[in-house]
């Protein structure tokens, strides 16, 4: 069922962190039980940490939370910062738990590598595992990511207390269980992921789905193989079902760089059906995954109405990670771009791209999509009080009066920076 009607303007709210140093997030923030907003700021160069921070939404208060190198115990060992949080936030108990990725890289073959540091400095240590006490606001470091890759993907059974993640570059898929407080490393997935070429080469998935009827967790591979994991016996095995090479997705060559071929690039649990909604990444296809059944249903493309019409691919290579379930717990939003048109005509960006980057300028829209009727409505393309548009938006957050909250790159007083922003539907 789609919204006929032209979408309108939003104008979306500015804040200061005070971090100038503040660089593109993807993920990286949750709006939690105690109505504040959770977000990290990250950084790019080899000697600055992400930073976290809280944002309360009845008094406008932010709160810088701490510094992720400091958070992890690595302030003054002259390694590589804790540049990132590349997933979102989880709530258990009270304790938000996450994960830190490196944010320092250099480009090789139009591609992103770890980052060699200059001299007096070390490689970067590993990704950590965090969890934090919303009431004590204490940190505690729950351990270090196998050989010294960063964390790209976290997820939890909140219900049995095991956290799930898959490294970068490479792509392990590691485990920690909270009650008896242990790591394993279950095996790599992904030829060599992201450190690979040509054949050994693959994009690694950027969300990991956790069935919480049976703890079953699932992930996937380029080629559209979804991966099962099995709680009990803690082996991996494929879903034999369905898969997600789907032709509506595109036709991607699973070897090269620059997209996320057939993975999904988001997806969430709506217990109202017991089935995982997703979306994929580059076509914006919002598909269903039935675990029981096996089976993938693709239900609509989500991409906001100008993209509709156009035809057009994400103009972010990736796709968009902004993908959460509302406040009512049936309700789907999503920020996503969309083409731009000056005197009539489509402004063109990139045709592809070796990384994950926007293509083009980018026109960001909020849609939502009602999951028991199937309504899509695009709520309009996102401004920001200047005029200019938000770019480089991968992550959101909404609160409990609707507010949709996101990271954007803002340009201030000719400074840009990356910074929190907000709009309300």
């Amino acid at each position: 069922m789609e919204n006929k009607l032209e979408p309108g303007r939003l104008t979306a709210k500015v804040y200061n962190s005070q971090f100038p140093q503040g660089h593109d997030t993807y993920n990286g923030m949750g709006a939690a039980s105690d109505g504040r907003i959770y977000y990290v700021l990250s950084a790019e160069p080899y000697n600055v940490a992400g930073r976290m921070y809280r944002f309360d939404p009845a008094n406008g208060e932010i709160k810088m939370l701490g510094d992720l190198t400091e958070i992890c115990g690595e302030k003054g060992m002259n390694v590589v910062a804790q540049g990132k949080s590349h997933v979102n936030f989880i709530e258990r108990d009270g304790k938000l738990y996450f994960s830190t990725h490196v944010g320092f890289y250099q480009i090789i073959d139009d591609m992103e590598k770890m980052g060699v540091p200059p001299a007096g400095w070390k490689p970067y240590r590993g990704g950590h595992l965090i969890e934090y006490d919303m009431k004590s606001e204490k940190f505690t470091d729950l351990g270090l990511a196998p050989a010294g890759e960063g964390v790209l993907t976290t997820n939890m059974d909140v219900k049995r207390g095991r956290i799930y993640n898959i490294t970068w570059p490479k792509g392990t898929f590691f485990t920690y269980d909270l009650a008896k407080k242990e790591m394993k490393i279950i095996g790599d997935f992904f030829e060599k992921g992201e450190n690979g070429k040509g054949g050994d080469y693959r994009t690694i998935c950027r969300s990991i789905a956790i069935d919480p009827e049976d703890g079953s967790v699932y992930f996937t591979r380029g080629e559209g193989t979804i991966f099962r994991y099995d709680y009990a016996t803690e082996k991996v095995g494929t879903v034999q079902g369905d898969d997600l090479k789907k032709d509506y997705f595109g036709l991607y060559d699973v070897t090269s760089a620059g997209h996320m071929a057939y993975n999904w690039r988001q997806t969430l649990y709506y217990p109202g059906d017991k089935r995982f909604y997703g979306v994929h990444g580059n076509s914006g296809y919002l598909f269903r995954f039935d675990p029981k059944a096996e089976r993938v249903e693709v239900l609509d493309r989500i991409t906001s109405l100008p993209s509709r019409r156009s035809g057009m691919f994400d103009q972010f290579s990736y796709g968009y990670l902004g993908f959460t379930l509302g406040p009512d717990d049936e309700t789907i939003y999503y920020l996503t771009g969309g083409p731009i048109y000056v005197d009539g005509k489509r402004v063109k960006g990139k045709d592809s791209t070796g990384k994950g980057e926007s293509k083009g300028v980018e026109d960001l829209h909020l849609i939502t999509w009602h999951i028991p009727t199937g309504k899509y409505t695009d709520h309009g393309a996102i401004y920001l009080p200047n005029g200019d548009r938000p770019a480089y938006v991968n992550a959101i957050a909404v609160g409990k009066d609707g507010t949709v909250y996101t990271l954007s790159r803002v340009t201030e007083n000719g400074v840009l920076r990356a910074d929190l922003i907000s709009v309300k539907p």
